[in-house]
């Protein structure tokens, strides 16, 4: 079953994973640029697309690239992961996870989370302040839940919390 796997990573989160996911599934593994210079027959001779970006705002960082070509890639098996600060058990996880694909995407295509962490000393500056200032927000957010307090401490420093049993869940889809 031959297997690729696409990557953006703005930290290295993202591509540890891809790394992991490609060692465990034998697949090729190659960057977001490198896919964008692909023509339409590199993926045809795959069995299975997986697509890997960060977590923003909520968001998968270049998810696009790989939510257009779901009506070209029905046939195959597909998988969108993305790689975020939250921990797996945050419940706004499974919030992001639902929006990351419509209802008619989801026929075709399953998301997944990993849990990464943040390197600020691997950020470029406009993202760097832009976390700082929200890390700040949260931790001085008046009648914060325990929850938010813990973030906010979480967000205002660099830390590693991706862990390679996260990659599971999408290697026993994949194979499955």
């Amino acid at each position: 079953m031959k297997t690729i796997i696409v990557y953006s990573s703005q930290t290295g989160f993202t591509k540890r994973y891809a790394d992991w996911l490609a060692e465990e599934l034998q697949a090729d593994v190659i960057t977001l640029e490198e896919a964008k210079k692909q023509d339409a027959q590199y993926f045809d001779t795959a069995d299975v697309i997986i697509y890997g970006g960060w977590a923003m705002g909520g968001k998968i960082v270049n998810s696009e690239w790989f939510t257009q070509r779901i009506p070209d890639w029905k046939e195959k098996k597909l998988v969108l992961f993305c790689v975020g600060a939250s921990p797996n058990e945050n419940p706004e996880v499974d919030v992001a996870l639902h929006n990351a694909l419509t209802d008619e995407e989801r026929k075709y295509a399953k998301a997944f989370y990993c849990q990464g962490g943040i390197a600020y000393e691997k950020m470029k500056l406009p993202m760097k302040l832009t976390m700082k200032a929200f890390a700040s927000m949260v931790r001085k957010k008046k009648d914060a839940t325990e929850q938010e307090k813990i973030m906010g401490e979480m967000l205002s420093k660099s830390y590693d919390i991706a862990d390679k049993k996260y990659i599971n869940p999408i290697v026993n889809y994949v194979r499955g």
